[in-house]
């Protein structure tokens, strides 16, 4: 179909969508060289997770406090200002001689890659037409998705050839590559007259949040979602790293890509929540993410059941985080970015305490113990959504309180 005139370059939307998944690849690179950092700096197995916590912290700060700057201030110098403060942490990190300037610069580089992601994304949203809305902001979020994928595989490739260090200096070449095409593409929007204040615009977050039950309910199931997430990937460099297996850092990240399957296999959850399917799909997410910690466990028995948890981790997971955006948008269509900041707040929470979590986990219990621990988080999801259903405040799906679990499940929307 021949472009209007007013669609967006393709040129730009692939600006759009590579600068995003640079970005937040930036925040993951540290996952599958936890056992390199805890060596280097002496860090125990057991607190080594704070180093993704740390980096969560940052994200969590960047979605409360720096992704609503876009509505006040000019959206294309302050990207090229975030993305030359990313590029100074970055470069911070891969010189780092003691723990505390690892984790101080593992903060920043969360603090400034998620609102450089989040950022980037509101943009694209702006500079688009209504028309190629949806189109575009796609891009930008399979952006977001390739680069959280292949993060951890960029990190394993590099430190095996050039050490730790060389993950994030090299990260930070990357950023600077497309420094100059951001400052040059991106289109100078304009700013409304009439915006809130900066405070006013913080503090309206906090009435968004204590007034939208949904909000409240979905950004929970998001925590201990990402939660469970993190307790499998934050931990998963562990045992692989260590006998019988020996992996290098490049097999281990290339475990990433296993779960495009999965995550792909997800990208129909937003159609069917779209069809008023919402409760259905969250409850079949739930119960796919509670059933992957079964062949998660049988790790050491067998690669392929590792593969088999992989690919339905992350259909479970991405699905229920699909339908929980979704759900989500058909609120406050006015306050639809500080809505998203504050369900990825939710998400940062989830991942930091899901990351701290397995390897103290996986220090005291082994493989075992983290893969109970998931389960047990999963499970604790899937009793939290039954109770909302049970007490109809899961969200503007017409449903009517159900008396039992059977009668959770047989919902239709």
């Amino acid at each position: 179909m021949k472009a209007q005139p007013s669609d967006m370059p393709r040129g730009l939307v692939g600006l759009f969508a590579v600068a995003s998944g640079l970005s937040v690849a930036n925040v993951y690179y540290a996952q599958p060289l936890l056992d390199a950092l805890a060596r280097d700096f002496g860090i125990s197995h057991a607190a080594v997770g704070g180093v993704v916590t740390a980096t969560q912290a940052g994200c969590a700060l960047a979605l409360l406090l720096l992704v609503p700057l876009g509505d006040r201030v000019d959206r294309r110098r302050l990207v090229v200002l975030q993305l030359l403060s990313l590029v100074a942490a970055l470069v911070a990190v891969g010189f780092a001689r003691s723990a505390p300037a690892l984790l101080a610069g593992m903060l920043a580089i969360g603090l400034l890659g998620t609102a450089m992601t989040q950022g980037l994304i509101a943009y694209a949203a702006s500079a688009s037409m209504p028309h190629e809305r949806g189109r575009v902001v796609g891009a930008a979020q399979g952006g977001v998705f390739i680069g959280l994928l292949l993060a951890r595989v960029f990190a394993g490739a590099v430190s095996d050839l050039a050490g730790w260090r060389g993950v994030y200096l090299g990260a930070a070449a990357l950023m600077l590559t497309i420094a100059l095409p951001l400052g040059w593409r991106l289109p100078v929007l304009a700013r409304s007259p009439d915006a809130m204040s900066y405070p006013r615009l913080i503090a309206s977050m906090l009435t968004l949040l204590r007034q939208e039950k949904v909000l409240q309910v979905r950004g929970m199931l998001a925590l201990l979602m990402f939660a469970a997430f993190n307790i499998f990937w934050s931990s998963l460099v562990l045992p692989l790293r260590a006998p019988p297996y020996g992996f290098s850092h490049t097999a281990i990240g290339a475990f990433g890509l296993v779960g495009a399957v999965g995550a792909l296999a997800a990208s129909r959850a937003g159609y069917w929540a779209d069809q008023g399917h919402g409760q259905r799909t969250s409850v079949a997410a739930l119960a796919v993410l509670l059933l992957a910690w079964w062949p998660l466990s049988l790790m050491g028995s067998s690669l392929w059941a590792l593969v088999i948890g992989i690919v339905l981790l992350d259909l479970g997971g991405q699905a229920l985080h699909v339908t929980n955006q979704s759900m989500i948008f058909r609120v406050r269509p006015e306050a639809h970015s500080r809505l998203v900041g504050l369900y990825m707040l939710f998400y940062a929470v989830g991942s930091g305490l899901g990351a701290i979590a397995a390897t103290a986990t996986y220090a005291r219990a082994g493989w075992r113990g983290v893969c109970l621990l998931g389960a047990g988080v999963s499970l604790l999801a899937l009793l939290f959504w039954w109770a909302m259903v049970a007490n109809n405040e899961v969200g503007r799906d017409n449903v009517r309180a159900p008396i039992s679990l059977r009668n959770a499940l047989a919902l239709s929307n």
